[in-house]
């Protein structure tokens, strides 16, 4: 089992049900949805160019998975992370917008945003004393030869090459497309998600997800409100 820190609007929220119907799973409850129909590409089509990113379900994460250190306790890191997040006021991130980043589409920031920046680096650096330490396998799968130097310093000290300033608050929502294809893909995506994302994206709470069995789907565990218990209850 492997846990992750992540970002994702509460169940509830439209652009979460809509994440869900267009990835095909519910990353609060697992459970597996009909993608949406859309001109121009199959069921099939998307059910292909969503795999990847519907086995982690729809977020951004902030500390990538990681297995659990032998001395430390699934409880503590809930204590521990329900504590950090009320340190945190809630921010909003002013818009999403359909990205490309390489070869794979995600939800970003239409503009820089530096609180979830700041939000992320704290929690790679309050989290990992919970981190397990990679193992060689791990470390081959990140392609320690293709990195940069400040990522694969990264990689070795935090355990992932893309943190602190190599980070990149991203969602994403689909997995690596060819060039042919991208063109498609990029207009669906437009049709499905702009009109949920013409609001302000609140970044209230903090998500622990969780990985069901060895390679299985990540799930949301639990969600850890930011902000002081006082203040919450006034708003």
């Amino acid at each position: 089992m492997r846990y992750a820190i992540c970002f994702t609007p509460p169940a509830s929220d439209p652009l979460s049900l809509v994440a869900a119907n267009w990835l095909g799973r519910n990353v609060y409850s697992g459970d597996m949805l009909e993608p949406p129909a859309v001109r121009g590409l199959s069921i099939h089509e998307i059910a292909f160019h969503t795999a990847v990113p519907r086995r982690y379900g729809f977020h951004g994460v902030m500390k990538a998975p990681f297995h659990l250190s032998a001395d430390m306790s699934e409880s503590q890191l809930l204590r521990d992370l329900m504590r950090f997040a009320g340190t945190f006021a809630p921010f909003q991130i002013s818009r999403l917008e359909i990205a490309r980043l390489g070869s794979f589409y995600s939800l970003m920031p239409s503009a820089p945003c530096e609180q979830i920046q700041y939000l992320a680096s704290a929690i790679v650096q309050e989290f990992d004393r919970y981190r397990a330490p990679l193992s060689e396998a791990d470390i081959e799968r990140s392609d320690p030869d293709g990195l940069s130097a400040a990522q694969f310093a990264n990689l070795h000290r935090w355990g992932n090459p893309y943190v602190m300033d190599e980070f990149r608050f991203h969602m994403p929502v689909t997995g690596s497309i060819n060039a042919v294809d991208m063109p498609r893909i990029e207009s669906a995506l437009r049709k499905i998600f702009e009109p949920v994302l013409k609001e302000p994206v609140m970044v209230s709470n903090v998500a622990l997800m969780i990985e069901e069995g060895t390679g299985g789907p990540f799930r949301v565990h639990s969600l850890h409100p930011m902000g002081k218990v006082s203040a919450r209850r006034i708003a």
